[in-house]
């Protein structure tokens, strides 16, 4: 990526933002996205190169922080239990049954073994909330399914980083599967990130004391947002659950201790701004790169993988919902059903996709093709159809 394109981007992005007035309808993240693809058609863009190391190293640490660090720590405590079972056996459970259909139905037409048709349930599993969040708050009469739907997102995106990587060595031939070990990596992986993600923002919270100008503390909001994720992905521990807990353990901080408003005038006056910069760049950056990856034979069978991921989620949701009644007063099947619509697959299902393709060398064009296309289906169709059906599922 050159300088020229980067400036262009985000003139783009900025383009965007201040001429849209229709984000009810359409999140300006689609926006970018569609105009993204249009890029890819213009000689200038056609050598522009998106890795997962440009996404994964550079863009989701900051992506991370911001959200976890807006994230309403009350909200998070009042829906704890459900955001944690969502994000973690919730998307597991997803992913077993997805991979099954995914097998059992593309398996013998396209050639997909079965570890790979787990691969795509993986890959397809972690959401990505972009702007819905917004549009849920402002369309629904209950803040309390955008609040799931925000936490649900911040955390199944390390859940399922180990998940894909575990399924990736099997994949790939570098090692074989067992339940022990792999249960033993993921807690260690990501109760070692929370952990160390929690430290770091109660130090930060704390080493703030010791400047009063806005400018070093900024600075020091990016070294927590970028070292803690470096950090942890160094020591083998999860740097995206590592990022997310040092957010929130720094908002909460702020809430309880830290009472002082500057603290966060300046850094969301810093953050604010690095939010849309950022996201113009990525999702266009996604458009560009997703017409690459278009496989338009497979479209039928794309579709059909699409609307199984959405059905799945669904019953997954509902069901978990029925076998704890407390949490009935927090997702009725209304509730499910936005919760469900509002689980978008974006950069993060983008991340993994790269990495595959990374690591297979074109032996895995199928299952690429396959979940580029589900990407692109649901960053158009969930992100515009969100505000009709909360609109429609109103009480």
């Amino acid at each position: 990526m050159t300088i020229p394109q980067v400036i262009i981007l985000l003139f783009i992005g900025y383009t965007v933002f201040t001429l849209d007035k229709k984000q009810k309808n359409i999140p300006v993240p689609t926006v970018l996205f569609i105009l993204g693809i249009g890029l890819s058609f213009l000689p200038f863009f056609q050598n522009l190169e998106v890795t997962k190391e440009v996404l994964y190293d550079i863009f989701l640490p900051a992506l991370l922080f911001i959200s976890a660090y807006r994230y309403s720590p009350q909200a998070l405590k009042s829906h704890a239990g459900i955001i944690a079972a969502l994000s973690t056996v919730g998307l597991v459970l997803t992913a077993i049954l997805l991979g099954f259909f995914a097998y059992v139905v593309l398996g013998s037409v396209l050639s997909i073994t079965f570890i790979g048709a787990l691969l795509i349930a993986s890959i397809l599993t972690p959401t990505d909330p972009v702007s819905v969040v917004s549009i849920l708050k402002s369309s629904s009469n209950d803040e309390k399914v955008a609040d799931v739907v925000d936490g649900e997102s911040m955390i199944n995106d390390g859940t399922s980083v180990v998940l894909f990587t575990v399924l990736l060595g099997v994949f790939t031939n570098q090692q074989a599967f067992s339940f022990w070990p792999f249960l033993g990596e993921f807690l260690y992986v990501s109760i070692g990130g929370s952990v160390l993600g929690i430290l770091f923002g109660w130090i930060v919270s704390k080493a703030v004391h010791f400047t009063h100008h806005k400018e070093v503390q900024v600075m020091l909001s990016i070294v927590l947002a970028y070292g803690n994720f470096h950090l942890a992905e160094y020591i083998g521990v999860s740097g995206v659950l590592s990022t997310v807990a040092a957010g929130i353990m720094l908002s909460w901080e702020f809430n309880h201790t830290n009472k002082e408003d500057h603290y966060r005038e300046s850094l969301a006056g810093f953050w604010d701004v690095v939010e849309p910069s950022l996201l113009s760049i990525v999702f266009l950056m996604m458009g560009v790169e997703m017409m690459d990856h278009i496989a338009w034979n497979l479209w039928g069978w794309i579709a059909l993988l699409f609307i199984a991921s959405l059905v799945i989620r669904f019953f997954v949701i509902s069901g978990m919902v029925q076998f704890f009644p407390l949490w009935r007063k927090t997702l009725g099947w209304k509730s499910a059903i936005l919760v469900t619509w509002s689980g978008i697959r974006g950069t993060m299902s983008v991340v993994l996709l790269l990495s595959l393709e990374a690591a297979t060398s074109g032996k895995a064009d199928t299952l690429l093709a396959l979940c580029f296309g589900v990407v692109f289906l649901s960053l158009i169709i969930q992100s515009i159809g969100i505000y009709p059906l909360s609109q429609r599922l109103k009480d």
